[in-house]
C-alpha cells in the first residue's frame, strides 16, 4: 500500500493508486480523502465513511455543499447556455453579479472585472495597478499567499517550495506581516503594526525603493496560508494613510477572508478601511471557478482589450456566485458566522486550558487559527504534533487542514449546524489528546 493511501478504504486506495500514476505530483494532498458526495457540512467518501467538514474546500463552500438555491441556479443556467465569452459579448448573468458585487463592495463607485480564480484576480490587480499608476514595483508581505502564476507568485512568500525554480514576474519588496504573537521587528514602544509602518517609511523607502516607484501594496487583511494571523487594530488604517501619502494603491486580497467568512462581507470592514482594489474568489462562487477584482471606478480605466479572459465570468459560475451571495444575505449568514465563530473560539479557549500544546488562538468569525507549540513560554513551533492532529481527526471523521508552519485553520461553512459544531469539536479534542499522549 502506498503511504499516501494509508487510512483510506479499499475503493479509495485503488483510486489513489490510479491518481498517483496519472496526475501531476505537484498536487499536495493533506490526507487520503477520496470524496463521493457531500451535503451541507458533511462529506462521504467512496467507501461510505462520513466526515464533518471543518475546512469547506479551503474556505470556499461558505454556504455549504450543494445548497439548494445554488444547485437550482446552476441547473437553470445549464438549460439555457453555459459559454459565450464575456470579453466579446454581453449577457445578463454577469451584469447582475457585477451589480451585486458593487452593492457589497467596501468602496463607493466601483467597477468589477471577472476572471476564473484567486490567482487570476491577483494578476488582474497587478496589471491594473501598473496600468493606472505607470509604476512597476510593489510591496508584499512575508508569509503571504496570493497564488502560483508568475505575477501572483512574485508576492507569495509562505513556502519556499512554491517559489523554488521560478523567476518572479514582478519586482516585489517583502516586509514582515505584523504578527502580535510572533513579531519579527521590535519597535521602541510601538506595537508590531506601528513598527512595520515605521520600517516601510523610514527604512525601505529610504534605502531600497522610492515610494514614487511603487504602484501598489498588496496585503491579506487576515493572513491565510501564513497562519490565520490578524494584524493589530489600526494597522490597516495606517497602511491606508501611507498609501495616500505617496500615491500608492492599497490592494487587498480577500480571496480567503471575503464573502462573509469573518462575519462581514470583507475583512477590511472590521477596520473601516476602503481599499483601492479588492481581489475576490473562493467563497463567492461556492466552488464554481470565478474570481476577480472590484476597484474604484476612476481606477478601472483600461481600454478594451487591455485585459480579458475567455472563461472569466462564465454564466454558470456567475449564477452560482449570485445565488451564493443572496443566500448569505437572505439567511443572515454574516451574523451566523460571527455567532458560531464566537461559540467555537470560546470552546477552544476553554480547551486551551487543558492542552498546553495550544499556543495561540486567533480568529474572526469562522476564520479561526490555532497554533501548536512544544512549550508556551518559548513558543517553539510543533509542526509534527499539528500534522498528527489533522491525520487523527481525519481517521475519526473530521476534516481539517493546516496553515502556516504549525497551525490548523477551522473554516466550516457559515451555516454549519450547532450539533455538527459540537460533534466536530469533540473529535478535535479527542485527536488533540491522542496526539499529545503520543508525543
Amino acid at each position: 500500500m502506498n503511504l499516501k493511501s494509508k487510512g483510506a478504504g479499499p475503493i479509495g486506495r485503488d483510486i489513489i493508486e490510479r491518481d498517483l500514476a496519472s496526475l501531476s505530483p505537484s498536487y499536495a494532498r493533506e490526507y487520503p480523502l477520496v470524496i463521493d458526495h457531500a451535503q451541507g457540512s458533511e462529506v462521504w467518501d467512496v467507501d461510505g465513511r462520513r466526515f464533518i467538514d471543518f475546512m469547506a474546500g479551503v474556505a470556499v463552500l461558505n454556504v455549504g455543499h450543494r445548497h439548494p438555491a445554488v444547485v437550482e441556479a446552476v441547473k437553470q443556467q445549464i438549460d439555457k447556455f453555459w459559454h459565450i465569452c464575456l470579453s466579446d459579448f454581453y449577457y445578463p448573468q454577469a451584469v447582475e453579479l457585477a451589480e451585486k458585487m458593487q452593492q457589497i463592495a467596501p468602496m463607493e463607485y466601483s467597477r468589477v472585472y471577472f476572471g476564473n480564480s484567486g490567482t487570476e484576480a491577483v494578476e488582474a490587480a497587478i496589471k491594473l495597478a501598473m496600468y493606472k499608476t505607470g509604476r512597476t514595483q510593489f510591496i508584499g508581505f512575508m508569509g503571504a499567499f496570493h497564488g502560483r502564476t508568475l505575477g501572483a507568485l512574485s508576492f507569495t512568500a509562505s513556502k519556499t517550495v512554491q517559489r523554488a525554480s521560478y523567476v518572479p514576474g514582478v519586482k516585489v519588496y517583502h516586509v514582515p506581516y505584523p504578527n502580535p504573537y510572533r513579531p519579527m521587528l521590535i519597535g521602541d514602544g510601538r506595537d508590531c503594526g506601528e513598527t512595520v509602518i515605521h520600517y516601510l517609511e523610514d527604512e525601505l523607502f529610504r534605502t531600497m525603493v522610492s515610494p514614487k516607484d511603487v504602484a501598489g501594496i498588496l496585503i491579506e487583511p487576515i493572513q491565510g496560508e501564513g497562519g490565520y494571523i490578524i494584524p493589530p487594530a489600526g494597522f490597516l488604517k495606517s497602511l491606508r494613510h501611507l498609501c495616500d501619502k505617496y500615491g500608492i494603491l492599497l490592494m487587498v486580497d480577500e480571496i480567503q477572508s471575503g464573502a462573509g467568512r469573518t462575519g462581514k462581507w470583507w475583512a477590511v470592514e472590521h477596520e473601516n478601511v476602503e481599499p483601492d482594489i479588492l481581489c475576490f474568489a473562493k467563497g463567492v462562487g461556492s466552488g464554481m471557478p470565478i474570481g476577480g477584482i472590484v476597484a474604484h471606478k476612476d481606477l478601472m480605466i483600461w481600454k478594451p482589450g487591455a485585459h480579458g479572459s475567455t472563461y472569466g465570468g462564465n454564466p454558470v459560475a456567475a449564477v452560482s456566485a449570485l445565488a451564493t451571495l443572496n443566500v448569505i444575505e437572505q439567511e443572515g449568514l454574516l451574523a451566523k458566522a460571527e455567532e458560531t465563530g464566537s461559540y467555537i473560539t470560546d470552546a477552544l479557549a476553554e480547551m486551551q486550558m487543558r492542552h498546553p500544546s495550544m499556543g495561540d488562538l486567533r480568529g474572526r468569525g469562522l476564520m479561526i487559527g490555532i497554533e501548536f507549540v512544544k512549550d508556551r513560554q518559548n513558543k517553539e513551533r510543533d509542526k509534527t504534533l499539528r500534522d498528527i492532529i489533522i491525520q487523527t481527526a481525519f481517521e475519526n471523521g473530521l476534516l481539517l487542514i493546516p496553515c502556516g508552519t504549525n497551525s490548523i485553520r477551522i473554516t466550516p461553512p457559515l451555516n454549519v449546524p450547532r450539533n455538527l459544531v459540537d460533534e466536530g469539536l469533540q473529535i478535535f479534542e479527542h485527536a488533540l489528546t491522542q496526539a499529545e499522549m503520543g508525543r
